[in-house]
C-alpha cells in the first residue's frame, strides 16, 4: 500500500538530499579554484597554460561525465522496484563505458599542442598547456568512475560521504599544489606539471575511498558491486549508454555556448571581457545550488517512477520547483541589492583599470539576477526529466535553445543592434528561458 506524503515532507527529503550535493558541488569549484590561484602565485604563462589545459580537460570530461550521471536515475529507479541486482548492473556497466571513453580520448590529451596551435594560441602556453594535459589526462578514468560511485552513493541516499570525501579532496590538492608547483618540503619544482600531478593524486584518493566505502560498508555489502566485475553485461551497457550519451552531449552544448560567449565579449573589449569573466564566475556558484537540488529531484523522481507512484511523482517534482524557484529568487535579491561589493571580491581596486571592471560588472550581474530564474528553471527541469530516464528530446530542446536562440540572440543585441555586453548577456537569458520552458513543458507533458 502506498503511503502518501505531505508537501513538508517531500520538501524535507529533497533538502536532506540535496543539501549536501550542493556543498559536494561547490566543493568540486573549489578544486578548481585552489588550481587557478596557486598557479597564478607561480606565473602569468603557467597560468594561461592550466586555464587552457584545465578548460579542455572539463570539455572532455563534460561528455563521458553523462555515462556516470546516467547511474544516477537507473539506480534510484531500479530501487524503486526492489531490483538490487540492476543496480548492481547498471552501476557496472558505468564504471565500464567510463573507463572506455577514458582510453578512447587520451590521444587528445598527448597530442593536444597541435590541437591548440591549429585554434591559434599562444606557442608557449600550447606547450605548457600540453604538458599540464599529457599528466592531467591520466586522472581521466579515476575521475569519471569517481562520478560514477557518487551518481550509485547519492541515489542510495549516501550523499554525506560524497560531501565529505570532495572537501577532503580539496584539502589534498591545496596540499600537494604547495609542494609540487613551487618545489616545497624537499619536493621538485615541477611547476604546471605539479599542479597536473596534484590533480591525478586527488582523483585516485577519492577513487579509493569511495570503492573501498561502496564495497565495504555493511549495510552497502548486499549490491555486490565489484562481483564479477570483468563480466560484460551488454544490456546494461547499452542502456547507459542511451541514456548517458545524450546527458553529456546536453553539458556540451550549454558549456560551448558559454564558451562562445566568451569568444564574443573577447572582441568587444578587455575590460567587458573582465566583468564577463567575474559575472560568470558569480552565477556559478549560484548555479550550483540549482545543480545540488536538481541531483536530488532526480534521484527521487526516478524513485518515484520505479515504485510506478505517480501521484508522489507529481508532488515530488512540485516542490523541488518550488524550492528552485525560491532559492533562484534569494539570489535575485542579492544580485540586484549587492552587485558592486560582490564584483568588488574579484579585484585589486588599487589598480587603475579595476574601477571599468566594477562598473561594468555591476550592470552585468543585474543582468545574472535574470540568469538565476533561467538557468535555475532549465537546470531543475533537466533533472526532473532524467528522472524519468527521457534525454534524447531535452538534448535537442537544450541545444535549439542554446545554439539556435541564444546564440544568434546575442550575436544580434550586442553587435548589429550595438548593445554591447549586455545585449550579448541578454540574448543568453533568452536562450535559457527558451530552454527552461520547452524542458519544463516536456517533463509535465510526460508525467500528466
Amino acid at each position: 500500500m502506498t503511503v502518501q506524503m505531505s508537501k513538508s515532507a517531500h520538501a524535507r527529503e529533497t533538502l536532506v538530499l540535496g543539501l549536501p550535493l550542493i556543498g559536494s558541488h561547490l566543493a568540486q569549484m573549489a578544486l578548481h579554484v585552489t588550481d587557478t590561484v596557486m598557479v597564478g602565485w607561480y606565473g602569468v604563462v603557467s597560468l594561461a597554460a592550466v586555464v587552457l589545459g584545465a578548460s579542455s580537460f572539463f570539455i572532455v570530461f563534460v561528455v563521458g561525465s553523462g555515462f556516470a550521471k546516467a547511474v544516477m536515475p537507473m539506480v534510484a529507479s531500479a530501487l524503486g522496484r526492489d531490483d538490487e541486482t540492476q543496480v548492481r548492473r547498471d552501476t557496472r556497466m558505468g564504471i565500464w563505458l567510463s573507463i572506455l571513453y577514458g582510453l578512447v580520448v587520451y590521444p587528445l590529451f598527448w597530442w593536444s599542442e597541435p590541437i591548440l596551435l591549429a585554434l591559434a594560441q599562444d606557442p608557449e602556453v600550447a606547450a605548457l598547456a600540453q604538458d599540464y594535459m599529457r599528466i592531467a589526462g591520466l586522472g581521466m578514468v579515476p575521475a569519471l568512475i569517481v562520478t560514477v560511485l557518487q551518481s550509485y552513493l547519492s541515489a542510495l541516499h549516501r550523499t554525506q560521504v560524497v560531501l565529505w570525501v570532495t572537501l577532503a579532496a580539496v584539502a589534498v590538492n591545496i596540499g600537494v599544489n604547495w609542494a609540487l608547483i613551487f618545489g616545497n618540503a624537499g619536493f621538485p619544482e615541477m611547476g604546471v606539471r605539479g599542479a597536473a600531478v596534484a590533480t591525478v593524486v586527488v582523483q585516485v584518493l577519492s577513487l579509493a575511498i569511495l570503492g573501498l566505502y561502496a564495497h565495504l560498508l555493511p549495510e552497502l555489502r548486499r549490491f555486490h558491486l565489484f562481483q564479477r566485475f570483468w563480466r560484460p553485461d551488454w544490456h546494461a551497457m547499452r542502456q547507459v549508454f542511451r541514456l548517458g550519451l545524450p546527458i553529456g552531449l546536453t553539458g556540451l552544448a550549454e558549456g560551448g555556448m558559454f564558451q562562445a560567449s566568451a569568444l564574443m565579449m573577447g572582441s568587444i573589449g578587455t575590460v567587458q571581457l573582465a566583468a564577463h569573466g567575474i559575472a560568470l564566475e558569480v552565477a556559478a556558484l549560484t548555479f550550483m545550488l540549482h545543480v545540488g537540488l536538481s541531483s536530488a529531484a532526480t534521484i527521487r523522481i526516478a524513485r518515484f517512477d520505479g515504485q510506478g507512484d505517480r501521484v508522489a511523482l507529481r508532488q515530488a517534482a512540485q516542490v523541488a520547483v518550488v524550492i528552485s524557484l525560491g532559492v533562484a529568487l534569494a539570489s535575485v535579491v542579492l544580485l540586484l541589492l549587492t552587485p558592486g561589493p560582490i564584483v568588488a571580491l574579484f579585484l585589486d581596486l588599487s589598480k587603475a583599470e579595476s574601477a571599468a571592471i566594477l562598473a561594468y560588472g555591476t550592470v552585468l550581474l543585474g543582468v545574472a539576477a535574470l540568469f538565476q530564474l533561467a538557468d535555475g528553471t532549465q537546470v531543475m527541469a533537466l533533472g526532473l526529466l532524467r528522472g524519468v530516464q527521457d534525454t534524447r528530446v531535452p538534448l535537442i530542446l537544450a541545444a535549439v535553445s542554446y545554439w539556435l536562440i541564444g546564440i544568434p540572440c546575442s550575436y544580434l543585441l550586442a553587435f548589429p543592434l550595438g548593445y554591447g555586453g549586455v545585449g550579448l548577456w541578454f540574448g543568453l537569458v533568452i536562450g535559457l528561458f527558451c530552454a527552461a520552458g520547452s524542458l519544463m513543458w516536456r517533463f509535465w507533458r510526460l508525467v500528466r
